[in-house]
Order: structure tokens, then C-alpha cells, then sequence
């Protein structure tokens, strides 16, 4: 079994489709292809069920995905022990962040490290919570920022919990209220954030517990323009506390409750991985670094 088709497999499933994977392996769609199919003869099984320009997963292609994204991740993790012993990695810190409060959590991290360990490049990702496991999995990164609970194949260490709160825009009904509960937004539209978010569990989790499917009318990567769209009357949107605790005057913040619910960052890394002395080093600056 060639680490090649295991790499493309898990291309086309990361990036949801082979034209999409062959762009990011730099290869021909047809190469990803014949290695795909090749992987699949070699295993004799179907791991990907092709509808036109969509491939989902089967049954033995998600035990395929899981067991190749670890292989992956130890072949990385040989390369770059074997690269730090002849001194070529130890300049070099992979590290993923999300794309919501990394300005207020990480800014001061970075000036810190910067001063400690000057020579040290940090190679920074940016994307939802679920992308960055996924590739902290794979051994693409050493480092990442992600909303507890993870699972347990990750080790971590808290960096900050913040009670999330409501956004409506000023002229809502409800607005003038100093606290709200879930049950009072039930006919509410809801503005999300994108797919891979691990916001949208935790709000999506704490309607379903009050006997309710948000009615969801946005969706956006982007805090900023979620909260413009509640300064339009779009809907409601949901946000860590210290992100919105200036919201400006055409939206109102309120406290949410029944449950409460939180916004628990932490820093993650795969629990029996090999971790990089620098990011040994990221880590040892938390108790200096962290807000």
C-alpha cells in the first residue's frame, strides 16, 4: 500500500472532490484518480460512492480515511524528527488557529514568542475548529487553537472560557431585556457561521435541548459580517463575550441562558504525536503569553 494513494484519498475527501484535491497535491485529476482507484483494488473494496461530481464516503472508506490520516500523521512525524536531528526543523512552528478570536487571544502570544525565539518561523493556518483536528490529525500541524470538547485523541490546555451571548439588533422586541433564555428566540431567524464551525453544535445543542430546530437564514466565516447582518435585521447571531463587548449602537448584547453556554478555547495536539521543540516552546510561554 503506497503512501501516495493514501494521500490522495484523503485529499479528495478533505477537499470534496478529486478536481479540488488534484489542485492542492499540484497533480493531474487523472493521477489522483488511478490512485484512488488503485488503493481501492488493492484493499478490494469501494471507498468512495461517485454521484456525478460528488464522492461520499462508504462504510470501508471511513475506516480507510481514519487509519490513513494516522499513517499519514506518522510519516510526518518521522520526517520531521529525523529533520530536527540534522538541526533543518528547528526553526519551524505549523500552527493553526481559528478564524474567531484569534486577534484577542493570540496577538500577544505571537509578540511574546517572537522576542523569546526570534529565528523561529511560525507557518500559521487559519480555519474552523473541525479543519484544524482534521489536519492536526494528519501531521500537517504541530500546534492548533479548538473549542473544547475534543476528542480524546488530542491532549490540550486551556487558554480561555468565555460565556457566549446573543447579538439582536437594537430595535428588537427583546432587546431592552437585561437577559434572555433559549426558549424566548424559538421563532427567531438565526445567523450561523460557516461549515466546520464548532460554534454551530454548541447554539444548534442548546435549542434542541429547549425542544426547538433553529431556523437558520445565514450562514458567514466572517464575526464582522455576522454581526452587520444583525445590525440589518436579519436575525440573531451568537458570540464569545469578549468578541462583542463593544457592539456598537445598532445591536444590543444580552446575556443567554437555559443553558448557558461557552465558548472554552484551548490548545490542542494529537496525544501520542511527536511535538516539535518549538512547539515546546509555544507552549511554555502560556502562563507569560496568554490574555
Amino acid at each position: 500500500m503506497e503512501l501516495r494513494a493514501l494521500k490522495a484519498f484523503v485529499a479528495v475527501v478533505r477537499e470534496g472532490g478529486f478536481a479540488r484535491a488534484a489542485a492542492r497535491l499540484h497533480v493531474t485529476q487523472s493521477t489522483v484518480s488511478k490512485a484512488v482507484k488503485q488503493l481501492e483494488v488493492e484493499l478490494n473494496f469501494q471507498l468512495l460512492d461517485r454521484v456525478g461530481r460528488q464522492s461520499r464516503l462508504t462504510a470501508p472508506g471511513r475506516l480507510v480515511l481514519q487509519k490513513a490520516e494516522a499513517m499519514l500523521a506518522q510519516g510526518r512525524d518521522l520526517q520531521a524528527e529525523l529533520a530536527e536531528m540534522r538541526g533543518l526543523r528547528q526553526d519551524v512552528l505549523r500552527l493553526g488557529l481559528p478564524l474567531i478570536g484569534s486577534s484577542i487571544l493570540f496577538a500577544r502570544w505571537f509578540a511574546v514568542f517572537h522576542r523569546r525565539f526570534p529565528k523561529v518561523n511560525i507557518q500559521l493556518v487559519e480555519h474552523g475548529s473541525t479543519r484544524l483536528e482534521q489536519m492536526l490529525l494528519a501531521g500537517e500541524l504541530d500546534l492548533a487553537a479548538s473549542l473544547l470538547p475534543v476528542s480524546k485523541t488530542f491532549a490540550w490546555r486551556k487558554v480561555r472560557r468565555e460565556p457566549i451571548d446573543v447579538l439582536l439588533p437594537a430595535g428588537h422586541p427583546l432587546a431592552g431585556r437585561p437577559g434572555l433564555v433559549f426558549k424566548d428566540l424559538a421563532r427567531e431567524s438565526f445567523i450561523l457561521y460557516g461549515p466546520g464551525f464548532a460554534l454551530n453544535p454548541i447554539i444548534t445543542g442548546a435549542c434542541k435541548k429547549n425542544g426547538f430546530e433553529p431556523r437558520v437564514v445565514a450562514e458567514s466565516d466572517q464575526v464582522d459580517f455576522v454581526m452587520e447582518l444583525v445590525a440589518a435585521n436579519m436575525g440573531i447571531a451568537f458570540v464569545p463575550r469578549m468578541i462583542a463587548a463593544q457592539p456598537g449602537a445598532r445591536i444590543r448584547r444580552i446575556p443567554v441562558g437555559h443553558p448557558q453556554i461557552y465558548w472554552h478555547m484551548a490548545l490542542i495536539w494529537r496525544r501520542d504525536g511527536y511535538q516539535s521543540e518549538a512547539a515546546k516552546a509555544w507552549l511554555s510561554l502560556e502562563p507569560e503569553a496568554a490574555p
